[in-house]
């Protein structure tokens, strides 16, 4: 099923690597198996080497022969239009770490990106922010990274994604047109655009939050974009557990019937609950394709993964080039993708 077949029918899957995760041998692993397992869009961050090693691994997953062969999936860049928790790293200074800290840091880290001695390994931080509460010492900051307005117009042309994300949050309708501007000043045709919307506050905050989503559709209507709207019910926290999962059905079961034209896609907090939840929310597995769109899986999708990506990095080789390990990893992701292909 092609990618906007399957938003039209609720069958929709995306990856999400990390707005700020530049791992390349990790990203490449998750993006070969993923796209054989059959996701529709891959969502990584705006950055050229970023992009490549995505490519490099859908290219791996297209090339595999099999009966069902994959439809190429969208390659989707992220970009914020201001501060937000997606688009960061975490930071600190090993110099003043004690020695003899227990390192919590290290152990909650998903990305394995904080070994037992130095800083943060920058590349593969991916910035869910889970080491920043559990430092003793109060030493591990966060440092945001968000694109200037010259770069954008260049860096998309460069890049020629498949469709786009913009990260938005409440009050922010100014800085999204504007940074909507420079991303239609790169020329490219694209599929769609997302939009990902933090929650707004107050005492109707599933009111507020959709007078913002109007506001960013009729900026998309005028410009002829077609929108996702992506709904982070637990932002980058879909490996922490299955409670979250209810998170994201909250919000979707909130802003369905006051939402903008356009699929909603569940996130944050998705994982292998979401769909048995979806269905006995809807009533039905028919009802459920027509609540939403479909679902994005991040830190889920990684720590599936995670364990033979590891093995195979103590063989020395990447998971794509052991042949005895890749084969493990995409029955795990087709645990994760599969569900939601199915009719």
């Amino acid at each position: 099923m092609r990618p906007e077949q399957a938003l039209a029918s609720g069958h929709w899957v995306k990856l999400i690597c990390g707005a700020s995760n530049q791992d390349l041998a990790g990203i490449e692993d998750l993006c070969g198996i993923y796209t054989l397992a059959g996701v529709h869009c891959i969502d990584v961050a705006a950055d050229p080497a970023v992009v490549a090693a995505a490519r490099r691994g859908i290219s791996w997953g297209l090339a595999q022969p099999g009966e069902a062969n994959p439809a190429p999936p969208w390659l989707m860049v992220s970009l914020s239009d201001g501060d937000d928790p997606h688009f960061r790293k975490a930071w600190f200074d090993p110099l003043h770490c004690p020695a003899t800290c227990p390192r919590p840091c290290q152990r909650v880290c998903p990305a394995l990106a904080i070994a037992s001695q130095g800083g943060v390994l920058a590349e593969s931080c991916y910035g869910c922010g889970r080491c920043l509460p559990v430092c003793p010492h109060g030493l591990i900051e966060e440092r945001g990274q968000v694109l200037s307005a010259a770069q954008v117009a260049p860096l998309l042309a460069r890049l020629k994604p498949d469709a786009v994300e913009l990260h938005t949050q409440p009050g922010r309708g100014q800085a999204f047109a504007r940074r909507l501007e420079q991303v239609l000043a790169s020329g490219l045709p694209f599929q769609r655009l997302a939009v990902s919307c933090g929650w707004a506050v107050g005492r109707d905050p599933a009111h507020s939050t959709s007078q913002e989503l109007w506001q960013r559709f009729s900026l998309l209507r005028q410009h002829h974009l077609r929108p996702i709207w992506q709904l982070d019910g637990r932002p980058m926290s879909g490996d922490i557990g299955a409670g979250t999962a209810h998170a994201a059905l909250w919000l979707l079961s909130a802003l369905r019937p006051l939402a903008p034209p356009g699929p909603l896609q569940l996130a944050g907090g998705t994982n292998g609950q979401t769909l048995p939840l979806l269905r006995r929310l809807a009533g039905s597995a028919v009802a459920a394709r027509a609540l939403a769109g479909g679902v994005a899986f991040g830190g889920m999708a990684r720590s599936l993964l995670q364990p033979l990506m590891l093995q195979a990095e103590q063989r020395g080789r990447r998971l794509l080039e052991d042949g005895s390990l890749w084969p493990l990893a995409l029955e795990r992701a087709q645990q994760l993708v599969v569900p939601w292909l199915a009719p």
